[in-house]
């Protein structure tokens, strides 16, 4: 069974509500109190954490006009690379000031390193855990860097082969982490939802025994919500103030009264989910009363026959089972019965001493 990860004094695990990850990416859209209006926005939610993503233009590319840097098609068609990432990064002067702030919030802070240098850096600022996002899944000397702080590791799989995986998950494990999460992930922005198969999640969990989530890039709650019910422990999704704002990943996000509703029912159907059992619910135990049992529905005397004109089988249920009632059929009363009477052994010729 997967270990149980504590993030931040957080414990993650399949007996805990799913663990929510509001990714705030790009969309504060170049203004720090923009950033700190989303980390305010994901608590008041109730969110568990913010993730952030760490790098600058030049340490995801370089600044080069040939055909391979220039995206084609998707939402950021036409631009070259280095100015996507110009475009989307956080300041790594915000870094400090951010974390400070989600700290007073109470709400956990962590990030997403592209190089080496954004580990080092996240070290210094004592980050509570790594995501190893979809496509850094296969720089294995980076998954090895974050491996070695020992600090809980969140990897996402999006268009990563079996072998992609199973290789990101034995390098951390050979540098000495074993608080490993994976979350399944589609890399299309937005995904559509019939790409998401989120049955997914059991194969990873079944293949690899440690915790799975999702990273849904997926339009509203849907697939979370399904994702939950299939064990999803982590649940992480990009949310922005407004989408008619813009900004990098605004298409894709949710707003604030979807990232709610987002924590709100993941929670309800983790709570939904239980535990496998055929005991009486509490919910339940007044309703009993309502079942069908046998009646008496004529007065009668002792010796009477019991035939289908005076015993029914009739709701409340404080009488004999329904599935005694053929047995009945035939025996005779012991004494005289008064319409309305609840059918128990005892009133019968059969007599069993025994309950229904």
């Amino acid at each position: 069974m997967p270990k149980n990860i504590i993030l931040d004094n957080t414990c993650i695990g399949k007996d805990h509500e799913p663990y929510i990850i509001a990714e705030l990416s790009g969309n504060h859209n170049g203004d720090i109190n923009r950033a700190k209006e989303l980390i305010k926005v994901a608590k008041q939610s109730g969110a568990h954490a913010v993730k952030m993503q760490t790098y600058t233009a030049d340490t995801m590319t370089i600044d080069c006009d040939k055909d391979d840097f220039c995206i084609k098609g998707g939402l950021w068609h036409g631009k070259k690379l280095y100015q996507l990432y110009e475009w989307a990064h956080t300041p790594w002067s915000w870094h400090e000031e951010l974390f400070a702030f989600a700290k007073a919030l109470d709400i956990t802070l962590f990030s997403s390193p592209f190089d080496e240098t954004a580990v080092d850096f996240l070290e210094s600022l004592n980050a509570p855990a790594y995501k190893i996002a979809s496509f850094e899944l296969v720089d294995h000397p980076l998954i090895a860097k974050v491996a070695q702080t020992k600090k809980p590791m969140i990897m996402s799989t999006g268009m990563a082969s079996y072998e992609d995986i199973s290789s990101a998950i034995d390098v951390a494990k050979k540098h000495g982490n074993e608080e490993l999460i994976i979350l399944h992930c589609i890399s299309g922005y937005p995904t559509p939802i019939a790409d998401s198969n989120l049955k997914t999640i059991e194969k990873l969990k079944q293949d690899f025994n440690i915790q799975v989530g999702l990273s849904d890039h997926t339009l509203g709650t849907t697939a979370a919500i399904a994702a939950t019910a299939l064990g999803a422990t982590v649940i992480e999704k990009h949310f922005t103030l407004k989408r008619s704002d813009g900004g990098p990943d605004a298409a894709f996000s949710l707003e604030p009264y979807e990232l709610k509703q987002l924590c709100d029912t993941t929670k309800s159907a983790w709570q939904s989910l239980g535990y496998a059992n055929y005991e009486l619910k509490d919910s339940e135990a007044t309703n009993v009363q309502f079942r069908r049992s046998i009646y008496v529905v004529k007065d009668m005397k002792k010796g009477d026959t019991f035939n289908e004109s005076n015993i029914r089988r009739i709701r409340p249920g404080f009488g004999l089972a329904p599935k005694f009632y053929i047995e009945l059929l035939g025996s005779t009363a012991t004494q005289n019965i008064s319409k309305g009477t609840p059918m128990i052994w005892e009133l019968s010729s059969i007599n069993k001493q025994k309950g229904g």
